[in-house]
C-alpha cells in the first residue's frame, strides 16, 4: 500500500521545491483557444472546455511539480458534465506521475462523513484522489472517517487549522482557553498525526492547512505538529512571499521540506483571455519557472 506522504516528500526532494499547482478553472478567465459555445454552466460544451484547458495545463505541468490541487466547487458548479471533467482530469494527473489534491473542504458528521470519505479516499473509489481537504468545525470525531481510511488505503488529508483568506480570523482567531482556535484545531490533531507517520520518512499523511499570508501561525503549527505536511495557500496572486510561505517547513536532507506552497491563478492565467494558445504557454511556462525558482531557492 501506498503512503502518501512518503511518496510525495520523495518525490518533492527530487525535484528540489514545494510548488503544488492549484487548478482552478475560473470561467472567464479560460482563454479563448480552449473556449466552446457560450461558456455558461448549463452548456455541457462548457465543461469539455474546462476538461481541455486542464489537460493543456497538466501536459506542461508533468515533470516539474509534484501535486495539483483541483478546486472542486469550479468543476460542481458545471453539473454532472463538470463533475465527470473533474473525473477525467483526476485520471490524467494519475496518468501524467502528479499526486492529486483534491481540495473539496468537505465536513459533516456521522455517516455522511463516511460516505465523502470513500467517495474521495477508498481505495476503490470511482474519483479517488490522492488527498482531500477537509474542515474540522464539526468536531474532532467527524474526521475520524477520513483518518480511517487513510489509514487503509494510504491517502492523505488536509484539515482546515488557519486559512489564508482575510475573514479568517473571524473565527479561527477567536480565544478557547486562552488559546486561538486555530490553536486548539492543531492541539486535536496531534494524535492522528502521529498515526499515519509514514515508514519511510517519517512524515504524516495527516496534513494542515495554514495560509502563507499567516506566517506567524505557520511556525506555531509546527510546533505543535512537527510531523504533519502543511499546505500552504496564499503565495503568488494572494501577496505572501516564497519566504513566507515556507516559514513552517523544516530542514530535511535536501533542504526545507514538509508542505507544499500553493499557486494558482499566478500560473494558470498569465495572459488575457483573448491571447493566442502559444502565448499563453509561453507565459504559464515563464510562470511556472519563476515560482519553482523563487521557491527552490526559499528552501535550500
Amino acid at each position: 500500500m501506498a503512503h502518501f506522504a512518503d511518496q510525495l516528500i520523495a518525490r518533492l526532494r527530487e525535484l528540489g521545491h514545494p510548488l503544488c499547482v492549484g487548478l482552478d478553472p475560473h470561467l472567464a478567465r479560460i482563454p479563448a483557444p480552449f473556449r466552446s459555445g457560450e461558456m455558461v454552466p448549463g452548456d455541457p460544451a462548457t465543461a469539455d472546455a474546462v476538461e481541455r484547458f486542464c489537460a493543456a495545463v497538466i501536459e506542461r505541468l508533468a515533470g516539474r511539480v509534484a501535486l495539483v490541487k483541483p478546486q472542486s466547487a469550479l468543476f460542481e458548479a458545471l453539473g454532472w458534465p463538470g463533475v465527470r471533467a473533474l473525473a477525467r482530469v483526476v485520471e490524467r494527473c494519475r496518468a501524467a506521475d502528479l499526486r492529486v489534491l483534491l481540495d473539496a473542504k468537505r465536513g459533516d458528521i456521522g455517516s455522511t462523513a463516511e460516505g465523502y470519505a470513500r467517495a474521495y479516499l477508498a481505495a476503490d473509489a470511482p474519483l479517488r484522489a490522492d488527498a482531500l481537504t477537509v474542515s474540522p468545525y464539526l468536531g474532532f470525531d467527524t474526521l475520524e472517517p477520513y483518518f480511517k481510511e487513510a489509514s487503509q488505503s494510504g491517502a492523505g488529508v488536509f484539515v482546515l487549522v488557519k486559512t489564508s483568506n482575510p475573514g479568517s480570523g473571524d473565527l479561527q482567531d477567536l480565544e478557547a482557553g486562552r488559546v486561538p482556535v486555530w490553536e486548539r484545531v492543531a492541539r486535536g490533531l496531534a494524535a492522528p498525526a502521529g498515526a499515519l507517520r509514514g515508514p519511510a520518512t517519517g512524515w504524516s499523511s495527516l496534513g494542515v492547512v495554514v495560509g502563507a499570508t499567516y506566517p506567524e501561525p505557520a511556525e506555531r503549527v509546527r510546533e505543535l505538529l512537527p510531523h504533519a505536511l502543511q499546505l500552504v495557500p496564499g503565495y503568488g496572486a494572494q501577496g505572501a512571499s516564497a519566504a513566507d510561505a515556507v516559514r513552517g517547513l523544516v530542514s530535511g536532507p535536501r533542504g526545507l521540506e514538509g508542505g507544499v506552497v500553493n499557486s494558482s491563478r499566478a500560473i494558470l492565467f498569465p495572459t488575457p483571455p483573448e491571447a493566442s494558445a502559444t502565448a499563453w504557454e509561453s507565459g504559464l511556462d515563464a510562470a511556472l519557472d519563476r515560482a519553482i525558482d523563487e521557491l527552490g531557492r526559499a528552501v535550500a
